[in-house]
């Protein structure tokens, strides 16, 4: 029951416009004083309520004649209607608008116009007056009509008997007649007759009739259900209702609706050329649906397994576009640099065309958070021509999230893989399964495990999804997982997946993507105007040094929206006066810098630089020595630090003492103190041995390491270098803090090629392949001296010589002599 809005004030008609927005309703007549909830989706509908909110808040409500019309002219429309006042209104995110309206009073409609511009229909209303009747004969039409309206709530048991009582509070007969009239469930076109009666008695004798006409159906309508439901009896009554509805169907030539849906899929098993094996089962669970209740629980499982067997896209694809120049302009608009990965997939469609047929690759684009990579995905997409379908599988624990369900569960369903299929109509689209490596596994399953046949080339053109169980060909699509470090991902699915690495990109390419694509996409974002905002490179460069330090571009975009946003705010205060951003200002926009260059220049004795990986790009280590006399012989390590990392200090004092750096330490009473700043920063890898190596034996010879000065690399406790990974990473984090010389292995040469030139050329590379290479390069008073006597073994050659000369055998005691002799002359030379 809609009830009447007793707080409602009725205004003054004399002080209402005679020109409104009007909105056309479907099935439902307003009332003055009747309240209705609408919700209004069709365009020129919203427009009239936009218009309304802006002005007045009044608009002329009034139903159309014919319900199916979308878009109703002039003449589906009735001339009388409500003069209604939006009370609430609400925008959903689908572009409707949910309204309350208020009834206020009877209009006529003397124009109806629509306006090409506003999108809207405009009313010129005409208010009728109300009349004012009384006397024993409204009375006695106003008892009348409150008992067949109680006669009606009784019969149809659509409203309360006990809200009847409140109709006889109302004295005034034209209230009376229209709050009746708001709440019986009748035609539209009698609501609508009742509303055009501008005369109260004669609403209320309408409304008697109507009432009186309704209650009689209803009453016939109850006698004779009654009548059929006592003959029937309870094992003859499905029987029975089936031969009715066959013959009432064969009579008026026509089906009813569920034997019309079970045609409709037979049609559709048909024509949407269903596999062999797909073809059979959906024939036999249709033979089976047909034999069922149609409202039965069984009914509805069959019924939506069949919705997803014959929807699927068995034999729909997309065409290819396989213009290799067209591709390249289309990812190279959308992103900047990323050259391996357009390469990658330049050959893939270069190889389509030559072969008119080609296994969809799985590629796995591996790299740090912020660097492009799923959205590398949707440029490939629209390269191609081809669909985008994205799965994300961070978190997922379940396998069936995968392989779905099996029929036997409540409310099971396909894998996300085949969804994302059916829902792109397509058996070729651009699949992106994000975040790869985020997945787990408990006692649901290892969806890792179950993505092998998916992403097998040679065994997913038959995946196999338990909810469809009939294998599915998805070789045609083009799988493409993303991943921000690939230890996390299980060998074996690895091995099935063509990795291609995605590096940070260098300050030169972030600032280009900052001037190309950032910062208009910002401005625009924050309904900055072209010319209303210059932020300068100076600006750019000074933001990428002290405010982000990341591989991608992630953050550095949030610095740029945080400088846009206070750009909007002073170009509003300042009355549209360009706002400009230098390196002087920027901190005014982003505060003190959140990072300072001191890592190298902090080298100092005990104290050197290494370069780490990790998973959102490089960084430099800063590693610090320092010993403890009145010890025990122990090593102390600091730093959140790996197993890895441990043996790599171990390692690094070995080789130390084995070449007798140290001298006068008692190592047995000495205690060593490694510490790995950020202590809260988990750290772990054999790369920073050398770096290690080197702090220490600065530490034992109190010789400072060079200043600018990064070195990588794994130590073996002789002093060989072994090969890292990561090259490109840690030389790009080594630019970045102002690094200008970079020890490496030289086994990592090759890996070299792959940072960017105009990096290379301005650090100084270095490849070593022993630790001695190291200790003649990074110390500022040159090679430390070692505690062992080389001279020991100097005079033996000296003396070989001399006995060369004189042909004569070098003999023992003159060699004894002698190498007193160098031992006089090198102090005499000191």
């Amino acid at each position: 029951m809609i009830a009447e809005n007793k707080d409602y004030v009725k205004p003054d008609v004399n002080t209402l416009p005679a020109v409104l927005p009007a909105v056309a309703i479907r099935d439902v007549v307003m009332f003055p004083g009747m309240s209705l909830p609408l919700s209004v989706s069709r365009s020129k509908s919203i427009a009239a309520i936009n218009l309304a909110l802006d002005s007045n808040k009044y608009v002329v409500a009034v139903a159309q004649k014919e319900a199916e019309v979308e878009d109703p002219k002039a003449e589906d429309i009735y001339r009388f209607g409500v003069l209604s006042e939006i009370t609430q209104s609400l925008k959903m995110p689908d572009g409707s608008i949910k309204v309350f309206l208020q009834g206020i009073a009877r209009v006529k409609i003397e124009h109806l116009d629509f306006n090409n511009i506003a999108n809207s229909w405009f009313a010129s209303v005409f208010y009728p007056a109300d009349e004012k009747v009384s006397g024993p004969e409204v009375t006695a039409l106003m008892r009348q009509l409150l008992d067949e309206f109680e006669e009606y709530a009784t019969v149809s048991r659509r409203i309360a008997v006990e809200g009847v009582s409140f109709f006889r509070q109302i004295e005034d007969p034209s209230r009376l007649a229209d709050t009746i009239a708001s709440n019986i469930i009748v035609k539209t076109s009698d609501r609508q007759d009742v509303l055009e009666a501008v005369n109260p008695k004669d609403r209320l004798e309408l409304l008697i009739k109507i009432l009186a006409n309704e209650v009689e159906i209803i009453s016939l309508e109850e006698k004779i259900h009654s009548k059929v439901r006592a003959q029937i009896e309870k094992n003859q009554k499905e029987y029975y209702l089936n031969e009715q509805m066959k013959a009432i169907q064969k009579e008026l030539s026509q089906k009813d609706d569920f034997q019309k849906e079970i045609d409709e899929l037979r049609s559709k098993i048909k024509k949407n050329g269903l596999p062999k094996n797909a073809k059979e089962s959906a024939e036999k669970e249709l033979d089976r649906l047909a034999k069922m209740a149609p409202f039965s629980p069984e009914s509805t499982v069959s019924r939506t397994y069949l919705d997803w067997l014959v929807n699927m896209p068995w034999n729909s694809s997309t065409n290819d576009i396989l213009d290799l120049k067209k591709a390249k302009e289309v990812m190279d608009a959308d992103h900047y640099g990323l050259d391996k990965p357009k390469e990658r997939i330049l050959e893939y469609l270069a190889v389509s065309k030559l072969t008119n047929s080609l296994k969809g690759p799985i590629l796995c684009f591996a790299g740090p958070p912020g660097v492009g990579k799923t959205s590398l995905a949707k440029s490939i997409a629209s390269a191609v021509g081809r669909k985008f379908v994205r799965m994300s599988l961070g978190g997922v624990r379940d396998e069936s999230e995968i392989r779905g369900h099996r029929r036997t569960y409540i409310g099971s369903m396909p894998g996300r893989i085949i969804q994302g299929i059916s829902k792109a109509k397509s058996n070729n689209p651009v699949f992106l399964l994000d975040e790869i490596d985020k997945m787990g596994s408990d006692w649901r399953g290892d969806p890792a495990a179950a993505l092998l046949e998916l992403l097998d080339p040679e065994q997913n053109k038959d995946f196999s999804d338990h909810y469809l169980d009939v294998p599915f060909d998805v070789s045609k699509v083009m799988f493409i997982t993303t991943a921000n470090s690939l230890s996390s991902i299980p060998v074996t699915l690895r091995d099935r997946l063509e990795i291609i690495d995605f590096s940070g990109y260098t300050e030169y390419e972030k600032e280009a993507i900052a001037q190309n694509h950032l910062i208009p996409r910002q401005m625009k974002e924050h309904g900055l105007k072209e010319g209303s905002l210059e932020i300068g490179l100076p600006a750019v460069k000074l933001i990428m040094r002290d405010y982000v330090r990341e591989a991608g571009v992630r953050n550095f975009e949030r610095e740029i929206s945080t400088i846009c946003r206070k750009a909007a705010k002073m170009y509003v205060e300042n009355c549209g006066k360009t706002v400009t951003v230098t390196k002087d200002n920027l901190h005014d926009f982003l505060g003190v810098p959140r990072y300072t260059n001191f890592t190298t220049e902090e080298n100092g004795v005990g104290i050197s630089t290494g370069l780490a990986w990790t998973s959102v790009g490089g960084e430099t280590l800063s590693i610090e020595a320092s010993e403890i006399s009145d010890g025990k012989g122990r090593i102390m390590l600091t730093g959140k630090l790996g197993d890895v990392m441990k043996e790599s200090v171990h390692a690094a004092l070995t080789y130390a003492r084995s070449k007798g750096y140290g001298k006068g330490i008692d190592f047995n009473k000495t205690d060593f103190h490694i510490h790995f700043p950020e202590g809260a920063v988990p750290k772990d890898g054999p790369s920073a041995g050398t770096a290690v190596t080197t702090a220490l034996i600065s530490l034992l010879t109190k010789n400072p390491v060079k200043k600018n000065l990064a070195m990588t690399g794994e130590v073996t406790i002789t002093g060989r270098v072994l090969p890292i990974g990561g090259v490109k990473e840690k030389f790009m984090a080594a630019y970045r803090e102002g690094v200008k010389t970079i020890l490496y292995p030289h086994t990592n040469e090759k890996d070299v090629s792959e940072v960017p030139e105009v990096i290379r050329k301005q650090l100084k590379l270095i490849p070593v392949k022993h630790m001695d290479e190291i200790v003649k390069i990074a110390f500022e008073k040159g090679e430390p001296k070692s505690s062992f006597k080389k001279s020991k073994t100097a005079p033996k050659k000296e003396s070989a010589k001399k006995a060369a000369k004189s042909k004569k055998p070098a003999v023992k005691k003159p060699a004894v002599k002698k190498t007193k002799q160098v031992k006089k002359t090198a102090k005499k030379k000191k």
